[in-house]
């Protein structure tokens, strides 16, 4: 059995091309399916940016993925580093826990309703991606009127450009605009200097700053397929393949639609292989 951190292959797992087909289509051997090694392999882990001076910080301090309720912040000043989906749905759990909570925001951002988000996505089936941007940032605006005021800009280019070029994506409104508006978030619009003693005064730190893949770290044969940041090379048309049966989805950046064409481009291919 493969020790934790120790690198393994498709083909130390017991598994083969002709196995994946038969499973994903129903088609199973059981004997054959029953890997030779345990593996439980973490895809990525929480990042957090090495800010000069953050070691001085005497508060909590914690990746958005170790995060679990705002209850344990009641009463207490705490600072959100990220103001995309996952740091504005937790800044909207630690308002409603009664915590003080303010946002880093150092970038402009598109949001939306969940209802807009759906609309526009059924649109860019008939549409093209100019059109529907227009269209997105029009009922933005109907909805949520001008929030430059309240540290809040909407980008120059269009929420689905943007998540095609960038794989950014608009923030969906969890109601968390409301508490902006209302005062209850407070917007930090400029980098927090944690090494002049302005951080003092926050009791906590949620780092809502994303991830990093682990790819690299325990996959040796996926060199035809990951760069060095565990991330499919770019230019590569078919990023979902790699060489001896290997396959990967959700790494294109271009949320639920990018995972939806990597799985059936996945099933596709798998199914050529038992014809």
């Amino acid at each position: 059995m493969k020790k934790s951190g120790e690198k393994v292959s498709w083909a130390e797992a017991g598994w083969n091309k002709l196995d994946l087909a038969r499973h994903a289509y129903g088609q199973r051997r059981r004997k054959s399916l029953e890997p030779s090694a345990q593996i439980q392999l973490e895809v990525n882990i929480g990042f957090i940016p090495n800010y000069t001076g953050l070691e001085e910080f005497k508060g909590k301090g914690i990746h958005l993925s170790e995060y679990e309720s705002g209850k344990y912040f009641t009463d207490k000043d705490v600072l959100v580093v990220g103001c995309g989906n996952s740091g504005m749905e937790i800044a909207y759990d630690l308002s409603s826990w009664d915590a003080r909570t303010s946002i880093v925001v150092r970038s402009p951002v598109h949001v939306f309703t969940k209802e807009m988000v759906r609309f526009g996505m059924r649109l860019l089936k008939y549409l093209p991606c100019n059109s529907v941007d227009n269209t997105m940032v029009m009922l933005s605006k109907l909805k949520y009127g001008d929030l430059t005021g309240y540290g809040l800009e909407r980008p120059t280019k269009g929420p689905f450009f943007l998540k095609k070029i960038t794989g950014r994506s608009p923030v969906i409104d969890v109601d968390t605009i409301d508490k902006i508006k209302d005062g209850s978030i407070q917007i930090n619009e400029k980098s927090v200097e944690f090494a002049n003693g302005k951080i003092k005064r926050f009791d906590a730190i949620i780092f809502a700053t994303g991830y990093k893949s682990t790819v690299k770290k325990w996959l040796k044969d996926g060199g035809s397929l990951f760069n060095e940041d565990g991330m499919p090379k770019p230019g590569n048309p078919s990023q979902w393949k790699g060489e001896n049966g290997l396959y990967c989805a959700g790494f294109s950046k271009n949320g639920l639609f990018g995972i939806s064409n990597d799985a059936q481009n996945i099933a596709d291919d798998i199914k050529k292989a038992l014809e």
